[in-house]
């Protein structure tokens, strides 16, 4: 009866520990590291007030925490190099970093860190940060959707998330052919993490 007793007592504790550690692990949130192969940014701008144009930016890489508990702990830090800008045309992409407009000898990535993160409801949150762009440093407020997430083929944990911004590009000193290039840009953030 006591060696059942002191069994009990030790699985108990044994239990115990595991919830304090799942409890402690899920209060600080889980962290992801951007997988840059399944990552990019698009961009679109209209093109003399007639059809919108689109880019992409094929590398992305950074960091995330998503703590469901405690969203505000939540952060996400992007980097985006300028090398990986990609219009399909080489002429147009080495003039897209150029000093016309993304400067990227100078200003060789754009970075996004965020501040605070909000859930609105269900998957849809929105993220205050600030981007920085040719050197300028500006708030703004994405609104963003976790996709889904679950185990990968190599069992490893993923998370989607997509964000939505429009910006002034002449808020970054971007002012070249406005406004037969417009001064509104859309950035799409599709963003795959595996969990680290």
């Amino acid at each position: 009866m006591t060696h059942k007793n002191n069994f009990i007592g030790f699985v108990g504790i044994i239990v115990l520990m595991m919830m304090l550690t799942t409890s402690s692990a899920w209060s600080k949130g889980i962290s992801y590291k951007i997988d840059s192969d399944h990552s990019q940014i698009i961009f679109k701008i209209k093109h003399l007030n007639i059809s919108m144009f689109y880019g992409v930016f094929t590398e992305v890489t950074g960091t995330f925490v998503l703590d469901e508990k405690k969203v505000s702990k939540s952060n996400i830090s992007v980097e985006i190099p300028l090398r990986s800008l990609f219009t399909a045309n080489r002429k147009r992409d080495k003039h897209l970093r150029g000093p016309d407009f993304f400067s990227a000898r100078e200003f060789p990535k754009i970075t996004f860190q965020s501040t605070k993160i909000t859930k609105s409801d269900g998957d849809h949150y929105r993220i205050d940060g600030y981007l920085t762009l040719r050197g300028i440093r500006n708030p703004i407020s994405l609104s963003a959707t976790k996709i889904g997430e679950g185990k990968d083929p190599w069992g490893g944990h993923r998370v989607g998330l997509e964000g939505h911004v429009t910006i002034n590009r002449s808020d970054y000193g971007m002012k070249y052919q406005i406004p037969g290039l417009s001064d509104e840009v859309t950035l799409i953030l599709a963003i795959e993490g595996i969990q680290s």
